[in-house]
């Protein structure tokens, strides 16, 4: 009997232990407490320092925890190519569509509030929406076009997805590109000239460039859905993500224009020049992050150091907790992270609601756990997230386009090879 106790005392101590573990903040810890190789993650210091020393890059810092514990987060290099300061921990980096996932989170928020069902037409909270047409013939001489009806109309899940037929103004495909800028719609980031939802309601106008739910079409389908949160929160997505997301969890340095007195730690873009050596990147669309802004991407918009990020992210693996806040439900976390587009082409790998999802395909790639759910930014920075192994891992650069971009799969490679048990 008496053993029988003690087994029961030990079992509510275990459990105790790993429902604190699952809540708690992100804290720093030697790597062998959480089995993982001191002696193998210099790999990856040396991997990163000689991209450096090659040229390749100015400078990155890389991130790992496992069961909420960091065991690796080191800056290299430099944060600006010119005055050579020396890249820190803590320095701020545009995350892009890094943004994409924190959107996607708050608007599964306002579902758990029962604000809307994912498989409504986004046209009954965004009029402009109704009755979507798709591109049939386009003039390439005046960027007129013929358009279709759309078979049916495009859903929240579709857009959560990037399957609505929605392309990206910038970087999208050549003829949608041309309809986009000829109509004033942008590809994201920042700007002090306009206001989201003015913009949206132009996009919802426009055609799409397939039926919904044809095919993955990486898109501007996420800036429709932070429009969808102010109109549903009556809020800016500004003020929604500062007090039901940033507030909650501890993110002080997210901002998606970063105040003056943190100015001098926003990353310099760097960028080759003629002759293949990094100079940095002055053309005025790179500085958005520091103007006085009104417009709130939720796709491209904002900036953060890699802790604040990694603290989100954690959040996620804790299935939707963080030191005691819950910002969403493990049930919710789960549908995020499940294979939403069916059989539709996505390379290796699938897509869930606002993540890349890695399959069994692509976990043969790199090792890359099944399950892992991940994305990156436009200047170069990149996460993932493992449930299997535990895993928040997380390299920022700050370099457009990234043209040595093997550093980051050899990144993910050697966060693997450490890995002790």
């Amino acid at each position: 009997m008496n053993k029988r106790i003690v087994l029961l005392v030990v079992s509510l101590v275990l459990i105790i232990s790993c429902t604190r573990t699952q809540s708690s903040g992100l804290k720093e810890e030697s790597p062998v407490t959480a089995n993982v190789s001191e002696e193998r993650l210099i790999r990856i210091d040396k991997m990163l320092q000689q991209s450096i020393d090659s040229g390749w890059i100015a400078g990155a810092v890389g991130f790992i925890a496992r069961d909420g514990k960091i065991v690796y987060d080191k800056s290299f290099g430099v944060n600006d190519i010119e005055t050579k300061t020396p890249m820190r921990r803590d320095d701020i980096f545009r995350i892009a569509s890094q943004t994409k996932a924190i959107t996607s989170v708050a608007v599964m928020m306002l579902f758990e509030e029962g604000k809307f069902l994912l498989d409504d037409p986004i046209s009954k909270y965004i009029p402009e929406f109704a009755n979507p047409r798709v591109l049939d013939k386009f003039n390439e001489k005046d960027s007129t076009y013929i358009t279709i009806q759309a078979n049916r109309e495009v859903t929240i899940r579709d857009l959560l997805t990037h399957t609505s037929g929605i392309d990206y103004a910038g970087i999208g495909s050549k003829n949608m590109r041309a309809i986009y800028a000829k109509s004033g719609v942008p590809g994201g980031f920042g700007s002090n000239k306009m206001v989201l939802g003015d913009k949206i309601r132009i996009l919802g106008k426009l055609p799409l460039v397939h039926q919904p739910g044809e095919r993955f079409t990486y898109g501007l389908n996420v800036d429709v859905l932070g429009y969808l949160v102010e109109v549903l929160s009556g809020e800016s997505l500004d003020i929604f993500f500062h007090k039901h997301i940033f507030e909650q969890l501890g993110m002080n340095d997210t901002y998606f224009y970063v105040p003056s007195s943190k100015a001098q730690r926003l990353v310099k873009v760097s960028v080759e020049d003629k002759n293949h050596h990094l100079i940095n990147d002055n053309v005025d669309f790179v500085n958005y992050p520091l103007v006085d802004g009104t417009y709130y991407s939720g796709g491209a918009g904002l900036s953060s150091t890699i802790k604040d990020y990694a603290t989100f992210l954690q959040m996620l693996l804790n299935n939707g907790e963080y030191n005691g806040k819950r910002l969403l439900a493990r049930h919710t976390v789960e549908l995020m992270t499940t294979n939403q587009i069916g059989d539709l082409n996505l390379g290796r790998n699938k897509f869930g609601l606002g993540f890349e999802i890695t399959t069994i395909n692509g976990q043969a790639k790199l090792g890359i756990s099944e399950g892992s759910f991940a994305w990156g930014g436009y200047f170069a920075t990149t996460y993932w997230a493992d449930p299997k192994e535990r895993l928040v891992c997380l390299l920022f650069m700050q370099q457009s386009p990234l043209k040595h971009s093997e550093i980051q799969d050899k990144f993910r490679s050697l966060v693997y090879q450490a890995i002790n048990d």
